[in-house]
């Protein structure tokens, strides 16, 4: 707890000790914040509380809230109860976070203590008489599920549980006793949770004992404020109650923080397979919401799980009890953790929430989680429950968790440690104490407990009926310390748990840490700009089952903190948690000398359980301090005095202040004091003045939240609205930082694919990227809803806005029309229309049948939006309806601050500069509308065929099969399952009629749903006696980018894929006269790129590689550069008018080396010359007795994509060079006869032998070997 201020404050254990409850001046006061419910029993209902009490007055470092304290203490407000209603006191905690992110904690004891006001009594009876007239007989009606009524609603119970209450709820003066509820309550700056719950316990056991204290209880409560230090880090402290004496210890620097919940009961409360779900939520900031009738159940599960973070923290609004004026926070479109009590017979149904989209609810009570969707799992989730289980069973707590929904709903009792000592099946505790021993043999400390035991007289072998009643206590303190000692080392060991896995999977974190600021002034001014980490080197770097979660947590504030505070400690004193984390990271490479085991997804266990348990241990069997004792105080004649059952009004003036010198620890935290002093001098004379330095240190650390903690205070309609104001600023802020991020990462990547640098984005963190825009998305949908329908905001305002259009269509015109898509070719033929409209894309989404929730909706619309690059203008379209938004949305909303909603629109717009596939890469499964247009050149051929043509489309994730197109049509529509993106296209005709010959364009596919259009080039003949002879052909395709008017698209375009080789760089090639003929050195550099670029492919991660058939097929693929090659020095390509093709040349060497294999030569070298000829003849038999009428060149194609495939292009290559065709055939020149050029050209293709290369099944169609 960082601290200012005098002498010994800092290190005191309680900073104030508090009192409230129902103040008789100002009698009854409804709470109206509370969702007041005029239905339900003036015993049922809420009034006002306030703070009767508190010492002292004030405490510099932490100024006393008193708004905030009384609605945290008393949740609820007061309550009352009669004679017959159980007044069992309960006790629970909470905290309260400040703007700074510091803590503080407060732990509360509520009993109930008699009315003795009489007006209270009669204002009680007459509001119960005016409720008993109206509502005799009645049953509450249902309310409406609007934010507004969510109070009202978690108070609604069902008819027969309402009628149960109306029996027990009535309140006669004369015949019944009314009593109120009281809070006491210790704020200390550190969570000392079972010692304030005791210390609180015997307080009010003093009160309601028939014995009064030994001393007034001013006393006790003067020696925890101003007696009572904080232990020493690494020390255990007994200070004394009104009874007994109380121990608390703190652990050392360098173990795992103070956490004083019981991880017991929360595995108890949620079973191991729920908390590990609820944990991952937490580290992914969604928005989690805990639900139970039990306060202190609410504070025990956000704190346990907070707790289990380290070394991360939570960095959002985190409020474990929410009290019922607040509801209005659970609006918050930012993550949170909150707790929301539920009321008794209230349903999960019946709870409408704001948000539910990212939501991670949380039933206590009944054993219940539900997930939100698209939910990654944690790495080695299964390993890791099961480390846990064991951990759990060697307590005897079952994993599944060990609280009924059926006890928990009907006896919701707090967990108090008495009551777990007493139900030995809750506390799983096995009813015979030597059971315990057996569990446990040969446990030191346990071996001291008996020897202890032994002398108080105590046997522990078996538990016997002892009269004496003294024995009987010490036995109850004897089992209740061995049970704090269990609840200590279980909570210990589960935490080396949970950091053990943190500590393997970021091991080497450090060294993906960007340290690029010389000094913390100049770091901190440009935070917002700077890499701090670089997350694609670090996810490149982990296993593959890791990388779902991985790419969703480095994205979360709580990691960037992380980061953050490594980068400063060059700078500052290192953060405690990290200092920790670091020195175990430390620790584990010099034990296990660490080879980096990357990519290894091994589990591996904890090592140091029983070591980080022993800490513990010693310091509570041996304690290090022990405080003053309570004594008596210098009081009035006549105070203190003591009545059974009501808790004393407090002697002020002796606890307004502490004692001045009596202290023994003052000295020694003066000089720790003075210390810090001089730290702080020094720091400061760094060059940063401490209020600028703080200034950006919060705005460091608020970067990407828009709120860090609501206050809880003030609840003015302008601080209401400030919040809101807040709320809207930030979510403008996560937009421009995310739409930034997705641009920047996404330009980057295509920067390499035009060459330059190194990729920085993967598929998989880009998939991330759109994700968390969905989710911002749904937060802006859901801020400031008038109603909620759905669980989706986004897609609810959709369909209404879909609703009200289609009513209007009926009645008026067709739907908008976005840009013209028609596509032109020379022959006059187009892709007709398509029309563009928001509601279409609706109706495209709504007929997925694999999308079943409206949050899945809402993100398939926007992946898809996004895909088309219509997600700005689509969005605009639907809040260019005001009509509507002023319907759905509150004045304050997002959506309605229209200066801050055009700014949204923008860096949604500046996303079309940019192509995604993150609609077609999603959803592989569905089944797409695609068509299909043939483009003949109508000049030198026949614009009509008389053959029946056919086409066939490949893509990346399938093909379409072989489709017959009608006849003088050349147009088909065909549905099939998603083939992603499309590579290839297969084209011909079976030759029949007399027109049969075809001059063809190109082939235009589109996708129905995204409206992406491919071109497939082709400018070739097909048919018989022309051309190469070929009645089919395989194109390549290049997706066509729209240039509508209003595309930013211009500016930046992604660079085009290969196409398929077109007539002219053919005729290039072929005629003698061609101007354009490459030489020799652009032919050899076209095949070192070639290579070049299918090495880079395989060095991409899988899911990444795009297509291998362009980099074999494309205009510069592979094929394209050996045919050139081949080309060389080719003689006379026309003999007597007949093309003569490179495939002659390799027909008329295979029949050569046939030849020569019939020649009996025996000599040792020619056995492998003619294995290697053998093969290679059965390749080129194999291709020329192929069914398909793939002509010249369409084989020469096919022999180069085997020989790749079968790495037997080096080998052939040498046995074309000593064919003595080769100089009938090729020139001097040719750079097939140079033997320098062939065997560079040997060694290029040698370097893709490592490379497993599978090629499409449209390439080999029809081939077998």
């Amino acid at each position: 707890m960082s601290a200012t201020g005098s002498g010994t404050a800092p290190c005191r254990f309680a900073h104030y000790f508090v009192v409230c409850g129902i103040d008789t001046e100002t009698g009854l006061e409804p709470d109206e914040l509370a969702g007041e419910n005029f239905e339900q029993s003036p015993l049922r209902r809420t009034f006002k509380s306030k703070v009767l009490a508190h010492f002292p007055e004030t405490v510099e470092w932490n100024p006393f809230d008193q708004d905030a304290v009384n609605m945290l203490c008393m949740p609820k407000g007061l309550s009352f109860r009669t004679q017959v209603d159980n007044r069992e006191p309960q006790f629970h905690s909470y905290l309260i976070t400040r703007e700074d992110g510091s803590r503080t904690y407060g732990f509360v004891l509520t009993f109930y203590e008699e009315v003795t006001s009489k007006q209270i009594c009669t204002a009680m009876q007459t509001l119960y008489q005016m409720h008993h007239a109206e509502h005799s007989g009645s049953v509450c009606a249902s309310s409406s599920c609007s934010m507004d009524s969510l109070a009202s609603s978690l108070d609604e119970g069902d008819a027969t549980s309402l009628n149960k209450l109306h029996c027990c709820s009535s309140y006669d003066m004369s015949r019944d006793t009314l009593y109120v509820s009281k809070a006491l309550c210790l704020i200390t700056p550190l969570p000392f949770m079972q010692a304030c719950r005791k210390f609180l316990t015997q307080l009010h056991r003093a009160v309601s004992s028939q014995q009064p204290p030994p001393l007034p209880l001013e006393s006790y409560i003067h020696n925890i404020l101003y007696e009572v230090p904080l232990p020493p880090p690494g020390r255990s402290l007994k200070f004394h109650g009104v009874y007994e004496p109380i121990v608390c210890q703190r652990p050392s620097p360098s173990e795992l923080p103070l956490a004083d919940y019981s991880l017991k009961q929360v595995f108890e409360l949620l079973g191991v397979e729920n908390l590990v779900q609820v944990f991952t939520c937490v580290l992914l900031e969604m928005q989690i919401l805990l639900y139970s009738q039990d306060y202190q159940r609410l504070m025990t599960v956000a704190e346990g799980i907070t707790t289990l973070l380290f070394p991360f923290q939570w960095q959002h609004v985190y409020v474990p009890i929410l009290p019922a004026s607040l509801l209005h926070f659970l609006d918050a479109p930012v993550p949170y953790l909150m707790g929301l009590q539920s009321k008794e017979g209230t349903d999960r149904s019946k709870l409408e929430l704001p948000q539910e989209a990212n939501l991670c609810f949380v039933d206590i009570d009944n054993h219940f989680i539900e997930l939100p969707e698209d939910f990654p799992q944690f790495p080695n989730k299964l390993e890791f429950i099961q480390e846990i289980s064991a951990v759990l069973l060697q307590f005897g707590i079952p994993p599944e968790g060990s609280l009924p929904c059926s006890e928990s709903a009907t006896k919701l009792k707090s967990l108090a440690l008495h009551d777990l000592v007493n139900d030995k099946k809750n506390g799983n505790l096995p009813g015979d104490a030597l059971a315990v021993f057996e569990l446990l043999q040969g446990n030191a400390t346990l071996e001291r407990l008996q020897a202890l035991a032994k002398r108080t007289g105590v046997t522990v072998g078996r538990v016997q009926t002892l009269g004496d009643s003294t024995v009987k206590e010490k036995d109850g303190r004897l089992q209740c310390e061995e049970e704090e000692l269990r609840d200590a080392t279980l909570n210990v060991q589960v935490r080396e748990v949970f950091a053990n896995r943190f500590s393997h999977m970021f091991a080497d974190y450090e060294s993906f840490v960007i340290q690029s600021a010389m000094d913390l002034e100049s770091w901190l001014t440009n935070r917002e700009q700077m890499h701090n980490f670089d997350k694609a080197s670090f996810l490149s770097d982990q296993p593959e089952p890791y990388l779902p979660f991985l790419s969703h947590f480095i994205e979360t504030q709580m990691f960037a903190t992380f980061i953050d505070n490594k980068i400063m400690s060059q700078w500052e004193v290192t953060e405690p948690l990290l200092r920790v984390f670091d020195s175990r990271i430390e620790k584990m490479r010099l034990y296990n000398v660490r080879i980096p085991n990357l990519r290894s997804s091994n589990y591996q266990k904890s090592t140091i359980l029983k070591e980080s348990a022993q800490s513990i241990e010693q310091r509570l069997m041996k304690i290090d301090h022990t405080a003053v004792h309570p004594h008596l105080l210098d009081m009035k004649i006549g105070q203190g005095k003591y009545e059974q059952g009501f808790f004393p009004k407090l002697q002020a003036d002796v606890l307004a202040a502490g004692p001045t010198n009596n202290n023994r620890w003052a000295s020694r935290t003066g000089t720790a004091q003075r210390r810090k002093d001089r730290l702080r001098q020094h720091s400061e004379h760094l060059g940063l003045d401490n209020d600028l330095r703080e200034k950006y240190m919060q705005e460091a650390r608020s970067l990407g939240k828009s709120l860090r903690q609501p206050k809880l205070s003030d609840l003015s309609p302008a601080v209401i609205a400030q919040t809101n104001w807040k709320f809207v600023e930030g979510l403008l802020k996560e937009c421009r930082m995310k739409t930034k991020r997705m641009l920047v990462e996404k330009m980057g990547h295509e920067a390499v694919e035009l060459g330059h640098g190194e990729a920085n984005i993967t598929g998989l963190e880009e998939n991330t990227l759109i994700a968390s825009l969905c989710d911002l998305m749904e937060r802006i949908w859901s801020h400031g809803l008038q109603v909620k329908q759905g669980k989706s905001a986004l897609w609810s305002h959709l369909l209404q806005y879909q609703e009200r259009e289609e009513k209007l269509e009926q009645t008026a015109v067709s739907p908008v029309l976005l840009g013209p898509e028609r596509r032109k070719s020379e022959s006059g033929l187009t892709m007709p229309f398509l029309r563009v409209s928001l509601i279409q894309d609706m109706r495209h989404i709504q007929n997925v049948s694999e999308i079943k929730t409206d949050v899945g909706r809402a993100r398939g619309w926007i992946r898809l939006s996004l895909e088309k690059k219509l997600l700005s203008q689509h969005l605009k379209q639907l809040l260019s309806n005001q009509a509507l938004t002023k319907k759905l949305y509150k004045r304050y909303a997002f959506l309605r601050c229209e200066e801050e909603k055009e700014q949204f629109l923008y860096h949604l717009l500046t996303l079309n500069t940019v192509d995604y596939f993150c609609f077609t890469s999603v959803f592989t499964t569905i089944m797409i509308p695609y068509r299909a247009v043939i483009i003949p050149i109508k000049k030198l051929s026949n614009a009509i065929t008389t053959s029946n043509p056919w086409v066939g489309v490949s893509g990346e994730l399938g093909d379409s099969g072989v489709m017959q197109i009608p006849k003088n049509v050349l147009e088909i529509t065909f549905e099939c399952q998603n083939l992603g993106k499309l590579t290839t296209a297969q084209i011909g005709h079976d030759n029949s009629g007399l027109l049969a010959k075809w001059l063809v364009d190109c082939v235009m596919v589109r996708n129905e749903i995204t409206g992406h259009t491919y071109k497939f080039p082709c400018g070739r003949w097909l048919g018989k006696g022309v051309d190469d002879g070929s009645l089919e052909r395989i194109l390549i395709g290049e997706l066509i980018i729209p240039c509508a008017d209003e595309d930013l698209s211009k500016q930046c375009r992604t660079p085009p894929l290969q196409r398929s080789p077109t007539q002219t760089r053919r005729i290039s090639i072929t005629s003698l006269a061609g101007k354009n003929k490459p030489n020799a050195d652009q032919i050899q550099e076209a095949i070192g790129e070639a290579v070049n670029n299918i090495v880079k492919h395989f060095h991409k991660p899988e899911k990444e590689r795009g297509s291998l058939t362009i980099l074999l097929c494309g205009e510069n693929g592979l094929v394209s550069a050996l045919e050139q090659f081949f080309h060389h020095g080719f003689k006379s390509s026309r003999i007597f008018q007949k093309n003569v093709f490179v495939w002659d040349f390799i027909e008329k060497a295979m029949a050569y080396f046939e030849m020569t294999d019939q020649i009996g030569d025996t000599e040792e070298g020619m056995e492998s010359f003619r294995s290697k000829c053998k093969v290679f003849c059965h390749y080129v038999n194999a291709i020329n007795i192929t069914p398909r009428n793939i002509g010249k060149d369409g084989k020469f194609q096919l022999l180069v994509c085997l020989g790749a495939r079968d790495h037997l292009l080096p080998q052939w290559i040498p046995l074309l060079v000593e064919c003595p065709l080769i100089t009938r055939m090729y020139e001097e020149y040719a750079l097939l006869r140079d033997h320098l050029t062939v065997n560079s050209l040997i060694q290029a293709l040698q370097t893709v032998h490592e490379f497993n290369i599978t090629l499409e099944s449209s390439l080999v169609k029809g081939i077998t070997l």
